[in-house]
């Protein structure tokens, strides 16, 4: 009997209370960086919570307006002159997305390699850390939920670090140093009586008691509102009905618009889809994502989102690690963190804007570390150097640029990485080692791709003159043209000038090529093999 989705409350509901504490001001960040309407990013939080929440079956994944969008949002709002034509264009993406999923485009995720994905899930952690250090100094500048290394403001995220230094917020500081202690010391054993109550929420509630505690006897070190969440408030149940924005469908056939969308659902499909990718692998049940069924969630979502007056929304590896951290089993803390956005938006937002953003960095810090620990680096290094390398290009690319750009110089490294090792020989053919009238084997593998070609062709011109050589191809289903036009080549040209001894099995009957005056049984042919070299990655096994 299938479980529902309800059944691990007692994990969710505290996960997804940390969810909401580090989505509010992600989303408020966000929508302030994209040039929107503060309103427009919690509305876009909601509906990645509870409409892409229950439709995805993604049971970690927590979805809502995402930093890798704001550099199109600001450009697609000023290019489009209003910001309901612009909601035009995200419903619009939305509907592409879930033509997407129909088409099954969700497939191309199983082509992302490992080691870029965990570079990417480092590098954010890295990110996370040096974008929060100011926000835990008092030094707000630069808008939450900012991940570019280039900001707007003319700072990097490097230079950025040092601005704090300057303007170093003694209440903030403290704020966050508290956090901090009681975050790490909710961890360990001795707390675990008070673990029905989450670390987060512990450290965000004793941050807003001691900021009125500054209030009332330390004014001079007390939190200013720029240094508190600033979720808009209402005055009135209308008020807040006007918060929400309808978009601009006249404009739908707008050139500009289309465009607009196109670009949208491009970015926010590769964003969703690498997420997903990298919460499966963090899932400690090792749960798998449809990823066909999640770009047709996404597409409902950007529809809603867009007809409600939101942002684009996309899968966001952030949120989605902090609700992992917290603990959290099924979508259920999405669901329900999107609730808490709705209700306390609605309702409280008054008591929401009395939380230190001092204390929701020292979450994030947290977050972070988890994500780009020393260990992951030593693993990654012992896993050899076709993962290291790659691992390590995309955390600094990632760093260093941004998501996307970083990502495809990782999977452009790992396809080079690919190449190479292909192109190696790991098992060099020496002569020296060959004794006359062994017979050499080249066993194919089940499939022989165009980056088995470099390999085969190196292992073939080491061959020993006045040798017998068998291409074994009987267990192999696909051979790529290219390869078989070099084992012809070889057969026909090089082989009777070296006075090779070619022998084709399997080759003749699958691909036509003239084996009539080399018939040997397999069992004569191997009676005198005394050695073997292995390589996978060639695509081919070698006896002599």
């Amino acid at each position: 009997m299938k479980k529902s989705v309800f059944t691990n409350l007692k994990y969710d509901i505290p996960s997804s209370i940390v969810v909401f504490l580090v989505a509010v001001p992600l989303c408020l960040g966000i929508a302030l960086a994209s040039g929107a309407p503060f309103f427009s990013g919690l509305i876009a939080g909601i509906v990645g919570g509870i409409v892409i929440g229950s439709l995805s079956n993604s049971q970690l994944s927590v979805s809502g307006p995402a930093a890798g969008l704001t550099a199109i949002v600001l450009a697609g709002i000023t290019r489009l002159g209003a910001f309901e034509t612009f909601l035009a264009a995200v419903f619009l993406a939305g509907l592409i997305q879930l033509l997407l999923g129909f088409l099954k485009a969700g497939s191309i995720a199983n082509y992302f390699p490992g080691s870029v994905i965990k570079g990417m899930l480092t590098a954010i952690g890295v990110i996370i850390i040096l974008k929060q250090i100011p926000h835990a100094f008092g030094y707000d500048k630069d808008a939450e939920g900012e991940t570019a290394f280039q900001q707007a403001n003319g700072n990097n995220t490097f230079s950025a670090l040092l601005e704090p230094l300057q303007h170093i917020h003694i209440g903030v500081t403290i704020i966050t140093l508290v956090a901090l202690t009681i975050l790490v010391l909710w961890e360990k054993p001795f707390m675990k009586r008070f673990k029905v109550v989450p670390g987060a929420l512990a450290a965000v509630v004793v941050s807003v008691l001691l900021n009125n505690l500054f209030n009332a006897f330390f004014p001079a070190i007390a939190v200013e509102k720029e240094h508190l969440v600033q979720v808009p408030v209402a005055g009135s149940f209308d008020e807040f009905l006007g918060l929400f924005t309808l978009p601009n469908f006249s404009a739908i056939t707008n050139k500009d618009v289309i465009i607009t969308a196109f670009t949208i659902a491009a970015v926010a499909s590769i964003e969703t889809l690498l997420c997903i990718e990298a919460v499966d692998k963090m899932d400690r049940l090792r749960r798998a994502t449809n990823q066909n069924r999640e770009l047709k969630a996404q597409g409902i979502g950007n529809m809603v989102s867009g007809l409600l007056g939101g942002l684009p929304v996309t899968s966001v590896i952030v949120r989605s690690s902090a609700n992992i951290n917290a603990g959290a089993q099924t979508k259920a803390s999405t669901i329900i963190h999107g609730t808490l956005i709705l209700v306390c938006s609605a309702f409280i937002p008054g008591v929401l804007n009395m939380i230190p953003l001092g204390a929701l960095a020292a979450i994030l810090l947290i977050t972070g570390y988890k994500l780009a620990r020393i260990s992951i680096f030593k693993e990654m290094f012992a896993n050899g150097k076709y993962q290291w390398v790659p691992f390590i290009v995309t955390v600094v690319a990632v760093v260093f640029t941004d998501l996307l750009t970083g990502v495809g110089l990782g999977l452009l490294t790992s396809m080079v990485a690919i190449l190479y090792g292909n192109m190696k020989n790991s098992y060099y053919f020496h002569k020296e080692n060959h004794h006359e009238g062994e017979v050499i084997r080249i066993q194919l593998s089940e499939e022989v791709s165009f980056l088995n070609k470099a390999s085969i062709k190196l292992t073939l011109n080491h061959l020993p003159a006045n040798s017998k050589v068998v291409i074994d191809a009987t267990k192999t289903t696909y051979i790529d043209y290219d390869v078989l036009e070099l084992i012809k080549e070889f057969k026909n040209i090089k082989a009777p000038e070296k006075n090779i001894d070619c022998i084709l099995t399997g080759l003749r009957e699958k691909y036509k090529i003239d084996n009539t005056h080399h018939v040997i049984s397999e069992r004569q042919a191997f009676t005198d093999r005394n050695e073997s070299f292995t390589n996978q990655e060639t695509g081919i096994l070698v006896y002599n």
